[in-house]
């Protein structure tokens, strides 16, 4: 019999990092057989490989969010999982920068929350400081934040997974889910011709996270809409602008941090991302096109009343998208000293955003319990970081259940 057709006790949809450290998790707890299901041909194939690459510290979330709780814990926890699986990692710490005088009180709520998210070491700096850390650096105040630091979650997501199969987990890529039927007892999850058999089911599918929910027979309550984040990145004689990185105080209506500068593990240095509605949710490029995608966008009254709210917001992005001078100036809000030649087109990323009926964008993680499944549908920022804290809060729910 072929290994993955045997009954599995829990499936996992999706090979992104949160996916893989449910698994991981699940494993660690002798869940039985852990079946890792992906769509693609490769694991971390979408945000889990598209992303700025920081370690968040837990400075921007609500303390006692599901966010703040689950990076706290899962950013220490990512330190040490590095530093064992000889994953390139480094506490390099950021710098946020307040730039107008409307973000001076902001800039000390977002103080307020690092330290009851208990974030010892922040330092507030006037701008004749912020020269020791950042030279190039300009604004009216700033936050230093020492916890905040860099990897590639690509390679974190690799480690994951011979983890994952070392423990006697299976990850089977190339594996799009079409059906999820419930047969005497178990789920039938099927991809094309194949299928696999299962006690229990775990949604970790990131972009697709609402439509595997509404397969399971469970109402998500939100639906997806993909936004792409694209990233301009510093000719390698101009990385001398940025040391570490310097980020602004985000807009608090919404679930964004706005561009920002970022040196990678690898020593490159990325300016962005923005976040421009996508019209596929696998959509990385402008002229990505998914009918199918955009009438679901369409046909969701959450999604006309989120436009209603944030259209002033969504063309701002849009000319920054379009205009390169346009993102060059709010780059240079911080540092002023970047030019439009000093940058060449980067990678791009798509988010999975849940929107509720009513418009709102969810912050939070949401997850939404279904029959003998359990589904995550916002993952947004720091899902990364948090993610071997968010894998072992779903493999705990999950575990429940069987």
């Amino acid at each position: 019999m072929d290994e993955t057709s045997r009954p599995n006790d829990v499936a996992v949809i999706g090979g992104g990092i949160v996916g893989l450290a449910t698994a991981l998790a699940l494993l660690h707890r002798e869940a039985g057989r852990v079946l890792v299901l992906e769509a693609e041909d490769r694991i971390a194939a979408h945000q889990s490989s598209h992303n700025s690459g920081v370690i968040h510290s837990g400075l921007y979330y609500r303390p006692g969010s599901l966010k703040a709780k689950t990076c706290v814990a899962g950013r220490e926890e990512m330190y040490e999982f590095c530093e064992a699986e000889g994953v390139a990692v480094e506490r390099s710490g950021k710098l946020v920068v307040a730039t107008r005088d409307s973000e001076i009180l902001a800039l000390e709520e977002l103080e307020r929350r690092g330290r009851a998210n208990g974030l010892d070491g922040l330092r507030r700096m006037v701008r004749e400081e912020m020269g020791e850390i950042e030279p190039e650096v300009d604004g009216l105040a700033a936050l230093w934040v020492p916890q905040a630091g860099l990897v590639d979650f690509a390679e974190v997501a690799r480690a994951m997974a011979r983890r994952i199969e070392d423990l006697g987990g299976v990850i089977r890529t190339g594996f799009r889910v079409s059906r999820v039927e419930e047969k005497a007892g178990e789920l039938v999850i099927g991809a094309r011709e194949a299928e696999v058999r299962t006690r229990a089911l775990v949604n970790c599918a990131g972009l697709q996270s609402d439509r595997i929910a509404h397969l399971c027979g469970a109402e998500p309550g939100v639906a997806i809409v993909p936004f792409r984040g694209e990233y301009y990145e510093l000719l390698p004689e101009r990385r001398f602008l940025v040391r570490t990185a310097i980020y602004p105080v985000p807009d608090p209506d919404l679930p964004f941090l706005g561009v920002h500068f970022t040196r990678t593990v690898h020593g490159s240095v990325e300016a962005g991302p923005n976040a421009v509605l996508a019209t596929r949710r696998e959509g990385y490029r402008r002229s990505d096109v998914s009918p199918r995608d955009v009438a679901a966008m369409l046909g969701f009254r959450g999604f006309w009343r989120m436009a209603a709210t944030h259209w002033r917001t969504g063309l701002d992005e849009l000319h920054r998208s379009l205009r390169k001078s346009r993102f060059v100036r709010d780059l240079q809000r911080l540092v002023p000293a970047v030019r439009a030649e000093d940058l060449v087109p980067g990678k791009t990323g798509v988010r999975a955003q849940a929107v509720a009926p009513n418009g709102k964008l969810l912050d939070d993680f949401h997850v939404v319990p279904g029959p003998r499944s359990l589904h995550l549908l916002n993952a947004p920022s720091p899902a990364a970081t948090s993610s071997l804290s968010i894998g072992r809060y779903l493999a705990g729910r999950i575990c429940e259940m069987l």
